[in-house]
C-alpha cells in the first residue's frame, strides 16, 4: 500500500474532533486548514479528505463525495462568524479570511441576497488586524470561536443561522471527498474508521468526555462551550443536510446538478 493510501486529511480546526479522536495508529493524517486540505487531495498526497463545499463544486468533475459524513449546521453553527464594529448594512468593506472558500462564498451571497455591496479585502485571519483596516472580519473554525468568546459584543452574524433563516435549509460548510480515480476498498475501509470513531462520541459517554477534553486543551474553549458546540456543529449527515448541500451549490456555486457519491 502506497503511503497515501493510508493517509487522511483532517482539518486544523476541532469540527472534526469526534471523528478523529482514537482513530487507529494504523491511519496517517495531513493536517491543514480547509482550502489546503483540497490542493493535497487533488494531488494525491491523502486518500480522502475534508474540503470546503465551495472546492467540492470547483472540482465537481474530479472528486466524489464519501457519504454520511461532513461539517454541517442546522442554525447557528457558532464557528463561521461576522465579526464588526457596526452593522452589517453600515459595513463599507470586509475583511475575508484567506484558508476559507465556503464561508467566502456564503458571505457574499448573503450580502447579495441583501442587496449590500461592501468592498472586499482578502487578508489573513485575524480579527484585530482585519478590523484595524475593515468594517467588518470574516472569522472560521477556532479563531472564529475565540474571538467570540474575547469580543461577543462584536459578533455580527452566524452565518449558519443566517443561512437556515433564509432558506430553511442545514448549511453544509464542508464535505469528506476522495478524487474519483480512488480504489473503493480503501475508501470503504476509511470511511468505516471514522463511522466508529463518531459513533463512540455519540454513544459512549467517557469517549465523548475524553474528546471534549483535548478539544479543549487544543482550543482553549471550555468544556461546557464545547459540550454546546458539538451540537452546532454536525458531522453525521442525514439526507436533509444533503439537501442543503444540493441548495448551496445550485443558488450559490452554480452546481445544478445531481450529487456524487462514491458509492450508494
Amino acid at each position: 500500500m502506497k503511503h497515501w493510501e493510508s493517509t487522511l486529511g483532517r482539518v486544523s480546526f476541532i469540527n472534526c474532533d469526534p471523528l478523529y479522536h482514537g482513530l487507529s495508529e494504523n491511519w496517517n493524517t495531513i493536517v491543514a486548514p480547509p482550502s489546503w486540505l483540497t490542493g493535497h487531495l487533488l494531488r494525491q498526497d491523502c486518500l480522502l479528505a475534508p474540503i470546503p463545499a465551495a472546492d467540492y463544486a470547483a472540482h465537481f468533475d474530479e472528486l466524489v463525495l464519501i457519504p454520511d459524513i461532513g461539517i454541517s449546521s442546522r442554525g447557528e453553527v457558532g464557528s463561521v462568524l461576522l465579526f464588526g464594529n457596526r452593522p452589517i448594512e453600515k459595513m463599507r468593506d470586509i475583511a475575508f479570511p484567506s484558508d476559507s472558500s465556503t464561508s467566502v462564498k456564503l458571505m457574499k451571497h448573503i450580502l447579495e441576497l441583501r442587496h449590500l455591496n461592501p468592498r472586499p479585502i482578502s487578508m489573513g485571519p485575524d480579527l484585530e488586524t482585519m478590523l484595524d483596516r475593515c468594517d467588518g472580519a470574516l472569522l472560521i473554525g477556532d479563531r472564529a470561536l475565540k474571538s467570540a468568546t474575547e469580543y461577543p459584543s462584536k459578533v455580527v452574524m452566524d452565518l449558519g443561522a443566517e443561512w437556515f433563516r433564509q432558506t430553511n435549509h442545514p448549511m453544509v460548510f464542508g464535505v469528506f471527498a476522495a478524487r474519483r480515480d480512488t480504489d473503493l476498498k480503501n475508501l470503504k475501509k476509511a470511511h468505516q474508521a471514522l463511522i466508529n470513531q463518531l459513533e463512540l462520541f455519540e454513544t459512549q459517554l467517557s469517549h465523548r468526555k475524553e474528546s471534549i477534553a483535548e478539544s479543549s486543551r487544543q482550543s482553549g474553549q471550555t468544556v461546557q462551550r464545547l459540550q454546546s458546540y458539538y451540537g452546532e456543529v454536525i458531522n453525521r449527515m442525514w439526507p436533509e443536510d444533503y439537501e442543503g448541500l444540493e441548495h448551496f451549490l445550485k443558488f450559490v456555486c452554480g452546481i445544478d446538478a445531481d450529487l456524487r457519491f462514491a458509492w450508494e
